[in-house]
């Protein structure tokens, strides 16, 4: 069974962090000190969710406002075992139901180009007229209406 959890606790937050260290530190090389920022000091530094699925943490994702009008979504990451199961679209809905509840119009996001078809599945639009490198990783800028 899947639930997402909308973090409120150092526990879960902590559970967020360790699927994202497994998936952008070790399986993608990136830095931590790049993957670890002020806005995982807390669960009340930003909104972060948590997939689980029969108990185990699975995917997460964060956001955070960009704007007055806009949702910036983000470290959106999925357990391998995990891949191609609907866990990433069930984060990617979370937030933007999340952020369409308090408010905003639209959802924005730096996706990985390997990413790129995945988000355009779920109704975003590239908006970077060209790639751009974050963390050593080519990434588009992708942005949706609510």
């Amino acid at each position: 069974m899947k639930e997402i959890i909308h973090v409120t606790t150092q526990q879960q937050l902590n559970q967020c962090l360790d699927i994202r260290k497994e998936v952008f530190v070790h399986e993608q090389q990136v830095d931590e000190s790049l993957e670890i920022d002020e806005f995982d000091d807390s669960p009340q530094a930003c909104s972060h969710v948590l997939l689980q699925e029969d108990g185990l943490p699975v995917a997460t994702g964060r956001m955070r406002p960009y704007k007055e009008d806009t949702m910036k979504l983000q470290r959106i990451a999925v357990r391998k075992p995990a891949r191609g199961t609907g866990a990433g679209k069930a984060i990617v809905l979370a937030l933007e139901e999340e952020a369409r509840r308090i408010g905003y119009a639209y959802t924005l996001l730096d996706a990985q180009c390997q990413a790129e078809p995945f988000y355009i599945k779920l109704g975003y639009t590239t908006v970077s007229p060209e790639t751009f490198l974050d963390a050593g990783i080519p990434h588009v800028r992708m942005k949706k209406q609510l």
